[in-house]
């Protein structure tokens, strides 16, 4: 198939096409084709790059993965305190949950962990705690079977001969979750001693426990199981956690709040997917003859969408309708209006959010927005409130407005009174609401009107 103009691809590191050649070489994983390339337009023919699609339809991290695994099961003297438990947060879809199946959990495998992924949204109408039982069920009756997969990339990277009938744990997991059965605890100090090494356990979308006492229970549990394990001086591993979860604040509430069975635990946010996941994009694009932007370009929309590539997959497909229909001769313009009409709309529903918490609610949103999101409890803070509101506000007051935005996931907590806007894109929305509202006021003052409600 060779590329058409519209086709154009990919660009170089200035977001324009470069020289090259026009062929095709054929490696064992790599195709390496060329297309047209384009800067602010569709170029000439004499722009071309070069660009390698990969025939795995998932973009892989591998050295982002490598750091965390790395840094996790061989902590340097700065990172001891991982082993309490490391909470990473992250707006939602941008990756994450792709990001440790694919790429996390097989590099921890590399180093010669045993891993066990629990996710909390599979069904949410199961109680947490059977969800892990099922988890480490699972992990214990896939380590007695021989030939499975974990068993022997364990013995491959352990160099470990673990016998030819399996590891059978020396607990009987039946009883698991019943008053007279198996602790967690014990469990996990056995699945450390026969698995030889560190044991991860992953628990996606943490905060789901929150929602519910048997979910405290679960968290509180596994306390106990990590205590147990790390303190132990006869086991050759560790039992660490790791959480990762969409709900920013809440994450953060389970490592830093006192009464969380995790306080002290790490805290980290989510590396979202960056140039190198664009140009992929966009490579694997040119190649099926579609139409696509500049890097620049595309990567500049992808940043203002939230860096969601379900979103930059959207904004591509409504970009061919464009090109289809002739109304996009100046391509990255063209691009850059449908992301933001994308990005718009999606932030429009939590701004709706913010709206309806109310009109203190929304004033506390405006002001973490600004930068100012220590003193909403502070007198001068209340009086200003009272000010704009018409009526006295109180410190009492606030408490339920901030719980109405921290439990709608629009603001996280940052420490003791200090408040930080969870989803970047949604702030600078609001601000660009926020700035277009003063414009009109003070239009209308000089015009002698006034502005109306819905502006």
């Amino acid at each position: 198939m060779e590329p058409s103009g519209l086709a154009a691809c990919a660009t170089g590191k200035d977001g324009r096409g470069s020289q090259g050649g026009n062929y095709r070489v054929q490696s064992s994983r790599l195709q390496y084709l060329t297309f047209f390339g384009f800067g602010a337009k569709f170029c000439s023919p004499e722009k071309w790059t070069q660009i390698a699609v990969t025939e795995d339809p998932v973009f892989h991290r591998p050295s982002y993965a490598q750091a965390l695994a790395q840094q996790l099961l061989k902590p340097g003297p700065l990172d001891q305190g991982l082993r309490s438990g490391v909470f990473i947060s992250g707006i939602r879809r941008i990756g994450k949950t792709t990001f440790i199946r694919q790429d996390f959990v097989p590099a921890l495998l590399d180093h010669g962990a045993l891993v066990l992924y629990v996710d909390l949204w599979t069904d949410r109408s199961r109680p947490q705690m059977a969800l892990m039982q099922e988890a480490v069920r699972a992990a214990a009756s896939e380590l007695e079977q021989p030939a499975s997969t974990l068993l022997q990339k364990l013995r491959r990277v352990k160099g470990v001969n673990f016998g030819a009938a399996g590891i059978s744990l020396g607990v009987q997991l039946d009883g698991l979750g019943t008053p007279s059965g198996v602790t967690l605890a014990e469990v996990f100090v056995e699945l450390v001693r026969k698995a030889q090494g560190d044991v991860v356990l992953i628990i996606d979308e943490v905060q789901q426990a929150m929602a519910s006492q048997d979910g405290q229970d679960m968290l509180f549990a596994l306390k106990a199981a990590r205590d147990k394990v790390n303190t132990a001086t006869d086991l050759p591993g560790r039992l660490l956690i790791v959480g990762t979860g969409s709900h920013k604040s809440l994450v953060t509430d389970m490592a830093t709040r006192r009464s969380q069975a995790f306080a002290g635990a790490h805290t980290a946010s989510f590396d979202p997917l960056g140039k190198d996941y664009v140009e992929w994009f966009l490579s694997r694009l040119a190649a099926a003859g579609l139409a696509v932007p500049s890097l620049q370009a595309a990567f500049s929309g992808f940043r203002d969408m939230g860096s969601r590539p379900e979103e930059l997959t959207k904004a591509v497909r409504q970009f061919q309708d464009e090109v289809a229909a002739g109304r996009a001769a100046d391509a990255d313009t063209a691009f850059a209006t449908i992301c933001a009409t994308i990005a718009t709309v999606a932030a429009e529903l939590d701004i709706q959010s913010i709206e309806d918490a109310g009109e203190l609610a929304v004033l506390a949103f405006s002001r973490i927005a600004a930068g100012q999101g220590r003193g909403l409890y502070a007198a001068d803070t209340l009086t200003s409130f009272s000010e704009s509101l018409g009526r006295e506000v109180s410190a009492n007051d606030m408490t339920p407005a901030i719980d109405k935005l921290v439990a709608a996931n629009l603001i996280v907590r940052k420490g003791h009174g200090s408040f930080d806007i969870a989803d970047p894109f949604v702030k600078q929305v609001w601000l660009r609401h926020a700035q277009m509202r003063q414009t009109l006021i003070r239009a209308s003052a000089s015009q002698g009107t006034e502005p109306t409600h819905d502006t």
